[in-house]
């Protein structure tokens, strides 16, 4: 990847790596003015997720999370041609940070109950792995767009749970993802 990226024909600069996701890589970027996430979405083969057409599906959801009520990063812009979304930069720690650094709050927990709320009444799910919600000024984003039909073997409670504290399943992930 070049330390420079275009969407729609706007130079962003490279700042780091966030992750890397089922569907792509996410970027720290700037404009020389302010920060963003640059996500350029990925081919590569996922043993466990089918895929549709990535770039629409990032859009969809990412309107039905905003419809639904649920606290997201704004999407600013869509290059289709090239595969990438540009979305506002969500400065704080994620939740997989905050665990291992032992500084959970009940809070957090809370909040994210009250989006569990709204979306299993929206017969919706969404990915609740720690990585993709980050704290800001005390409140709780979900700054991933990915989200599914509801299921109860996917919900928090049967399977987000797990990695929400210092389980022994989030602690073999943090082993193996140093």
């Amino acid at each position: 990847m070049d330390d420079k990226i275009s969407v729609n024909g706007k130079d962003f600069t490279i700042i780091k790596l966030l992750g890397k996701g089922k569907g792509g890589y996410s970027y720290l970027s700037t404009d020389g003015a302010e920060k963003y996430v640059l996500k350029q979405i990925h081919h590569e083969p996922c043993d466990y997720y089918e895929f549709g057409n990535k770039i629409e599906s990032e859009i969809r959801d990412y309107n039905k999370l905003r419809e639904i009520g649920i606290r997201i990063p704004e999407m600013i812009d869509v290059d289709r041609e090239n595969e990438r979304i540009l979305k506002q930069f969500i400065e704080g720690y994620t939740i997989y940070e905050i665990i291992l650094r032992g500084e959970m709050k009940s809070a957090y927990l809370e909040q994210l109950r009250d989006m569990c709320k709204l979306l299993y009444a929206a017969d919706t799910n969404i990915d609740y792995f720690p990585t993709n919600f980050v704290v800001q000024n005390e409140e709780l984003f979900y700054i991933d767009f990915e989200c599914n039909e509801y299921s109860e073997k996917w919900n928090f409670e049967n399977w987000g749970i797990k990695y929400w504290s210092k389980t022994p399943e989030l602690m073999k992930y943090a082993r193996e993802h140093p």
